[in-house]
């Protein structure tokens, strides 16, 4: 089946040039210029991803955004936001809503493709392993991209998920931010490797008492050093 894809753009040009690129690219494509027939078609339709400009003449796109991520029904959208904004507070914000990606106007078709590829690729991600139990109380789903504290489903992103896998996966190892970038988005991302402490940030808030099992090793990167027996 084709991935659908929803690209919400005021700008009628941009707008259909993104979905004239896409359709090429073998992507089915559904068209909004306004955020709220947006959020009005996420609930009869879940798309396989969203490009979502920031600045709407009814909603903006951070809002959007948010409300997308805090909706069980659809916080595991990926979402690409693609704006004319381009200072590092932007980034990060949109980063810490949940956002997977951050295209600047003006921008270049091919890249966008490129990154709409990853993004998905990253999403249809699998792995032989089943489970990983760090402790008695928390565990990895790796087929079920979940992770589970105090009998408790976590609320992770995908990108947050996926960094925790890494980590996890040689337990006292240290990876260093670009080698985290490339396990994300191997070489179709361009991005600040400061990207890493965001999503890190998040991850560390959303595992509460083992937000310490993440260490940073200055000038490095970072490791997942498990917790000892009885902690």
């Amino acid at each position: 089946m084709q991935k659908l894809i929803y690209i919400v753009e005021d700008e009628t040009d941009i707008l259909e040039l993104v979905s004239m690129k896409l359709q090429a690219a073998g992507y089915e494509t559904k068209c909004f210029e306004r955020a709220l027939p947006m959020l009005k078609a996420l609930e009869t339709e879940v798309p396989d991803l969203i490009i979502l400009d920031l600045m709407l003449p009814d909603l903006d796109g951070m809002e959007a955004c948010k409300r997308i991520k805090g909706n069980p029904a659809t916080e595991n959208i990926p979402i690409l936001m693609l704006t004319a904004r381009v200072g590092i507070e932007d980034r990060v914000l949109g980063l810490e809503l949940g956002a997977d990606d951050y295209v600047t106007k003006p921008f270049d078709s091919k890249e966008l493709v490129a990154r709409v590829r990853a993004i998905l690729r990253r999403a249809s991600w699998e792995t032989a392993k089943n489970e990983l139990k760090i402790s008695e109380d928390f565990r990895l789903d790796f087929n079920r991209y979940e992770a589970f504290l105090y009998g408790r489903r976590i609320d992770l992103t995908l990108t947050e998920f996926k960094i925790l896998q890494l980590l996890t996966k040689r337990p006292g190892w240290v990876y260093s931010r670009s080698q985290i970038l490339d396990h994300l988005w191997g070489n179709d991302k361009i991005v600040i490797e400061r990207t890493v402490d965001v999503h890190i940030k998040n991850l560390r808030d959303k595992i509460e008492d083992y937000s310490t099992s993440i260490v940073n090793v200055r000038g490095v990167g970072y490791k997942f050093e498990p917790p000892e027996e009885g902690e």
